[in-house]
């Protein structure tokens, strides 16, 4: 994003091991802040029944772990045997990702209207809000969105690395702490919606999250087409 990337990179050449390991950590923790990600949160987050920063926490390490499998999967053949994903392969997986962050904005937006996300009270007095999202489909949203190029800048930087061996091995560690800033992503996202929730702020906020991850994906799939710039 904004060639920083690149920049973090820089900081492994000719370095040690150990040095591209942390490298490979940095790349890893910056990763969950690219706008793609941060729309898909936004919806994964905002949709559930918990909004507590643990709750939270707990789907995006489960949305992180299936990215993780993904940017492995597609990762390992890239530095092992230059098998690069084709360029139509490459734009219909960033449109797949497109596709995903809308479904999920207009899904988010439907239930707000069918009024999914009030909040009433009990006879025990407690707020009650309706479960949407479960761990194993943010792990099914995470491998989706695995396939997306975002993740493809940091992989082509290790592919630079002349070891095998520890390419590969700072490719695990760069899917690993990907997932680990996610939860760390989402746990924030979601202790801030939590604090909101006693006075409807959150609620009301809902629709201005959907809004903002729609605009958002259907300019993603414009960039897909080269309809549109990408500057991230």
């Amino acid at each position: 994003m904004f060639g920083l990337d690149d920049r973090i990179a820089e900081l492994s050449s000719g370095a040690s091991i150990a040095i591209v390991i942390v490298v490979a950590v940095l790349l890893g923790l910056r990763h969950a802040t690219d706008p793609d990600h941060i729309a898909a949160v936004t919806t994964l987050v905002a949709s559930g029944r918990e909004r507590a920063g643990r709750a939270a926490a707990r789907l995006g390490a489960w949305w992180g772990l299936g990215h993780a499998v993904t940017l492995v999967a597609f990762g390992v053949p890239i530095l092992l045997f230059e098998a690069y994903l084709p360029d139509w392969a490459q734009q219909g997986a960033e449109t797949v990702v497109a596709a995903m962050i809308v479904f999920l904005a207009v899904r988010l937006i439907l239930r707000w209207r069918r009024g999914a996300f009030h909040v009433h009270a009990h006879d025990h007095a407690e707020p009650h809000r309706h479960r949407v999202r479960t761990p194993w489909e943010a792990f099914g949203i995470g491998l989706a969105h695995g396939m997306g190029g975002s993740a493809g800048v940091g992989v082509l930087l290790l592919a630079a690395i002349p070891s095998h061996s520890v390419a590969v091995a700072a490719l695990v560690v760069l899917a690993l702490f990907t997932a680990v800033s996610m939860a760390l992503v989402t746990s924030g996202f979601g202790a801030a919606i939590g604090r909101g929730v006693r006075g409807g702020a959150a609620v009301a906020a809902v629709p201005v999250f959907g809004s903002l991850s729609l605009a958002f994906g259907l300019w993603y799939a414009a960039a897909a087409w080269s309809l549109a710039p990408y500057p991230f």
